[in-house]
């Protein structure tokens, strides 16, 4: 059986159970894109891991991106820049 991880919310909201492996992808291109820029928008940020993970995701990788960037945020390694719009994200 397939590992799997709870997601946070940062709004304390109720998670969800995901694939520990899908988890890992979209986590890993998401901290590789923030690294390379300062912020960006969370559109930007979702067609940027699509091109990371280049076809090879089975599943939607904006459904993906959404949840772990949640996750992330809720464990302070990311941070939406308040009052943006359209919403921007950055490393913390």
């Amino acid at each position: 059986m397939p590992e799997t991880i709870h997601t946070l919310h940062p709004d304390k909201k109720q998670g969800v159970k995901i694939s520990q492996e899908k988890y890992d992808i979209i986590r890993k291109a998401i901290l590789a894109t923030l690294r390379k820029q300062r912020e960006m928008t969370f559109m930007s940020l979702s067609r940027a891991v699509e091109k990371e993970v280049d076809g090879n995701f089975d599943g939607s990788v904006t459904w993906y991106v959404t949840t772990v960037k949640l996750d992330l945020e809720a464990r302070g390694l990311i941070k939406r820049v308040p009052g943006s719009r359209p919403q921007l994200v950055k490393l913390v």
